[in-house]
């Protein structure tokens, strides 16, 4: 061990720490950089610098990035997520409809496309179940990281030490091993959210909830022959207490059913009138058996998988004006649909065909998403801009998705397969039957994901005795403080990953803190294998803080939650699961 490389390689890391925590830069350019420092100054050879970008735990992140966007573009998981949910009577009961689900979920599941995909229906039925959206998100976001706990599939970050271990000669964990230490600690997570998130939770609206939206649109949907709604009354359809939009009446055989009461059953053909802003527009497409009661959808020449929701405002010289949508021939023109029109936030309660253009008029369009690229310089439109995931789901494909769900399930637990070849040929089929377009499955991988993991894998290489040595020089003062005792050894381990996983990100925190684990086991002359789980729970388990962990991000705005709300609720839960983690993995990974 040269004394310069030590000092170096933990001054890097030291030095990447503190700019994470402070730094507006990615932990991908941060660790970068810190690698490219190491290798310049020699410390580590560039071979084994860039052998993470060949690692296979992190191919099978990549790969498992493109099998969850194939679950979210069918709506593999939404519907089933929709008819778990219910209508709970009370706040518990609503707490454990939403929890239990999600955490099994999450087991095999990618955690954020989870939570994107609960994200507007956790909008809508906290609504329906009259509590605040604050009391659901955050336990939606960590009730996904518990789950995640239970299988190797679950995180990316275990799906990545997993394969650290058997970079390491190690037998790495088979799918539900980490369930031995994850199942607890979920229990005991989920048992911890039920009794305490009415009080240590806020009641807070979101911060998009703060503002009026004045652009409301009246749209009309049809209850198609073979829709789920067909015979259920408006309130067991969820057609009720939707998210800025309620339903103002039912057009059924040419005439008007007003005031519709939650007791009124749904009936093929029924025309739904809506009005409503336009995320709720999204949300209601979304919704399965309900179309855009224009026929006008259906004669466009790109299929709906290609089209998305965009927002046109007329000009004064845009020759459909003073017109009507029928008379303009508006789907022959720009072929594009208009679905629903906005003017001065005023309900236009016309047919759409028969509604009359004028200048200023925000229309909402159904089209292909290169009609943005083609009108945005046009002087017929003042403003073009595209409604995000406005793309409607390919329904028709869901069952295709989860059979290849189950099909990557059997084939890691049955048959025994590595995840990467499993994960490999479920991506292939979700591309090769459509439920994925090659350009989505490029656009769903993640890189600075990637980056960050190997990157970080750079510079766990770098700490290593046949490089620096630092992995052993800091395992020794661990040692030392520890008084060679392992299950101190292991306490200290967890902790540090602990913190190191809320302030600089999960897969940051796993990568550099593995070399460490190793280092402190052979200083004490035991099994490695506590210590590497203990850097796996630690890691994946990050509650205290949202930048942490990207699900966490992910609630922070729909929640209305604030940097403290984290730290008061997700901390004693940390340290709950750290009281967990050091009692039972010594119970079945032996030192």
């Amino acid at each position: 061990m040269e004394p310069f490389a030590i000092v170096l390689t933990l001054g890097v890391v030291i030095v990447a720490i503190i700019a994470m925590m402070v730094s507006r830069a990615g932990p991908d350019l941060i660790l970068l950089a810190g690698l490219t420092v190491l290798i310049i100054a020699g410390v580590v050879p560039s071979k084994a610098a860039v052998s993470g970008f060949a690692n296979e735990g992190l191919i099978t992140v990549a790969v498992l990035f493109i099998v969850a966007e194939g679950l979210e573009q069918t709506g593999a998981i939404g519907h089933l997520i929709q008819r778990m949910l219910g209508l709970p009577k009370s706040r518990i009961n609503a707490l454990m409809r939403l929890m239990f689900p999600t955490a099994a979920m999450s087991a095999f599941l990618n955690n954020t496309p989870v939570v994107a995909v609960m994200l507007p229906v956790l909008d809508d039925w906290a609504k329906k179940c009259r509590l605040a959206v604050s009391q659901l998100m955050m336990p939606l976001s960590f009730a996904t990281i518990l789950g995640g706990l239970c299988t190797v599939l679950g995180t990316s970050t275990t799906v990545v030490v997993n394969e650290l271990v058997r970079d390491e000669g190690l037998r790495p964990l088979s799918l539900f091993e980490p369930g031995l230490i994850g199942f607890p600690c979920c229990l005991v997570g989920l048992t911890y959210i039920l009794l305490t998130s009415k009080i240590l939770l806020p009641d807070r609206k979101p911060a998009s909830m703060q503002f009026d939206d004045p652009r409301e649109y009246t749209i009309e949907m049809l209850v198609e022959e073979t829709s789920p709604l067909v015979g259920k009354t408006i309130e067991d359809a969820g057609l009720r207490h939707l998210p800025g939009m309620f339903l103002m009446e039912i057009d059924r055989d040419g005439h008007t059913l007003p005031a519709v009461g939650p007791n009124e059953r749904v009936v093929a053909g029924d025309r739904l009138v809506f009005v409503g802003v336009v995320e709720s527009v999204v949300d209601l497409q979304k919704l399965p058996g309900l179309t855009p009661a224009t026929n006008q959808v259906f004669k466009l020449d790109s299929p709906r998988s290609e089209r998305c929701l965009i927002e046109a405002v007329a000009s004064d010289s845009c020759p459909v004006v003073n017109m009507t949508i029928r008379e303009a021939r508006f789907r022959t023109r720009y072929n594009a649909v208009v679905i629903a029109v906005s003017r001065n936030g005023q309900r236009l309660r016309a047919k759409i065909g028969d509604i009359t253009l004028h200048a200023g008029d925000t229309l909402l369009l159904e089209a292909h998403t290169t009609f943005v690229d083609v009108q945005r310089n046009s002087r017929d439109f003042y403003l073009v801009s595209r409604v995000d995931n406005s793309t409607p789901l390919r329904r028709e494909k869901a069952w295709i998705a989860q059979l290849v769900l189950i099909g990557l399930v059997l084939l890691n637990t049955v048959f025994q397969w590595e995840i990467l070849p499993s994960a490999l040929l479920a991506a292939v089929i979700l591309i090769l039957t459509g439920c994925v377009k090659p350009a989505e499955a490029r656009a769903s991988i993640d890189w600075s994901v990637l980056i960050t993991i190997a990157a970080g894998i750079g510079i766990g290489e770098a700490m290593k005795e046949e490089h620096s040595g630092a992995g052993p020089f800091v395992a020794e003062y661990l040692t030392g403080f520890a008084n060679g005792e392992p299950i101190i050894a292991l306490t200290i381990i967890y902790g540090i990953t602990m913190v190191f996983t809320n302030l600089i990100t999960a897969k940051a925190a796993a990568t550099l803190l593995f070399p460490v684990a190793i280092s402190t086991a052979g200083s004490l002359d035991v099994s490695a294998m506590p210590f590497v789980v203990a850097v796996m729970i630690a890691a994946a388990a990050s509650f205290a803080t949202p930048v942490g962990y990207q699900t966490n991000l992910m609630v922070q705005g729909p929640g209305g939650y604030r940097y403290a709300d984290y730290l008061r609720f997700g901390g004693p839960l940390s340290l709950l699961l750290w009281l967990v983690a050091v009692l039972v993995i010594p119970f079945w990974w032996k030192f």
